[in-house]
């Protein structure tokens, strides 16, 4: 049987990687569709998983592009709204080790102008998770409307959570005075050891997973690049190893390992409540699997996530 619905709030971001130019006073820009929830509706689609993404998508040329590429990959868009506002832009240049730094475009685009007559006609009643985070959360205004729709899902709806903080848009103390009460709102907590460190300087990863599970989460995994990540349930806690690959580049390998986990335990039929009857072994398997969807998009370029026929080739060899 086929997992129920998972639905995705969040934004969608124009992702412009610098290319060589033919002239020296010359930039050039190779623009792919991103932002981390988008990232993970599209993973959660091509997965198999039936994915729903709530957006503000604007008519611009960025927009369309965002409708063609959610639409292509199986993304159920029926309550994306039209907005009037602009798409947001993130222009970014790759390191050595492939690792994106972004700057923003972001000012008053349509990703954060939630209103809650927007959100309120949602159904969700085919829907066993609802995922959501990043800048959708803290940006205003729209962030309050954001985590009212979260409150009331919250009954009939495993909730997942990304923060995925972005320093350069929104400042951590933000993500900080609002992380207490988002844990008692979510069943799920995913982030990276870059968040980590924005969010708790200097605290270990197994303390962190306490003070968050203390504030109302059961699970918590924490993704620690080529070292795997951490994964731990009410306290019990394992080790994941990565998936070795050749890396292109790591845009979206945490949105992917997020789709991989939620698409996993869906089909399990772990989702749709508070996580009951989920232990350490299903945790072990979901974070096994999410771990190749993101070494998958790691090995080519920009937030491009697998398939899921791809997965059964080898991750070392990069597509076309």
């Amino acid at each position: 049987m086929s997992p129920r619905q998972i639905t995705v709030l969040g934004e969608c971001v124009a992702d412009a990687f610098a290319e060589a130019a033919t002239a020296a006073n010359e930039l050039a820009l190779r623009v792919l569709p991103g932002g981390g929830p988008a990232n993970t509706a599209v993973a959660l689609a091509r997965l198999g998983t039936p994915a729903r993404f709530l957006a503000r998508l604007s008519g611009d040329v960025f927009g369309r592009l965002f409708r063609t590429h959610l639409e292509a990959s199986g993304v159920d868009l029926t309550y994306a709204v039209a907005a009037a506002e602009p798409s947001t832009l993130a222009v970014a240049e790759l390191d050595a080790q492939g690792q994106a730094v972004f700057s923003f475009h972001a000012q008053n685009t349509a990703d954060w102008q939630w209103a809650p007559g927007e959100l309120s006609r949602v159904d969700l009643s085919e829907t066993a998770c609802v995922h959501t985070g990043s800048l959708a959360l803290v940006r205003r205004p729209g962030a309050a409307v954001v985590e009212e729709f979260l409150a009331t899902a919250a009954p009939r709806a495993t909730i997942s959570i990304d923060p995925n903080v972005r320093p350069l848009l929104v400042n951590p103390d933000v993500y900080r005075d609002r992380l207490a009460h988002w844990c008692g709102l979510a069943d799920i907590l995913r982030l990276s050891e870059d968040d980590l460190e924005l969010l708790l300087p200097g605290t270990p990863p197994e303390q962190a997973c306490d003070l968050w599970h203390a504030a109302g989460v059961r699970l918590v995994v924490i993704t620690l690049g080529a070292d795997g990540a951490l994964a731990s349930l009410d306290g019990e806690r394992l080790r994941v190893p990565a998936v070795a690959t050749r890396v292109v580049d790591t845009v979206g390998a945490g949105d992917s390992f997020t789709a991989g986990l939620l698409h996993h335990l869906a089909a399990r039929g772990v989702v749709g409540g508070r996580l009951a009857g989920l232990g350490l072994d299903d945790v072990a398997e979901a974070c096994g699997f999410a771990a190749r969807v993101a070494a998958r998009t790691c090995s080519v370029v920009g937030p491009n996530p697998p398939w899921r026929d791809q997965l059964a080739r080898s991750v070392t060899a990069a597509d076309a």
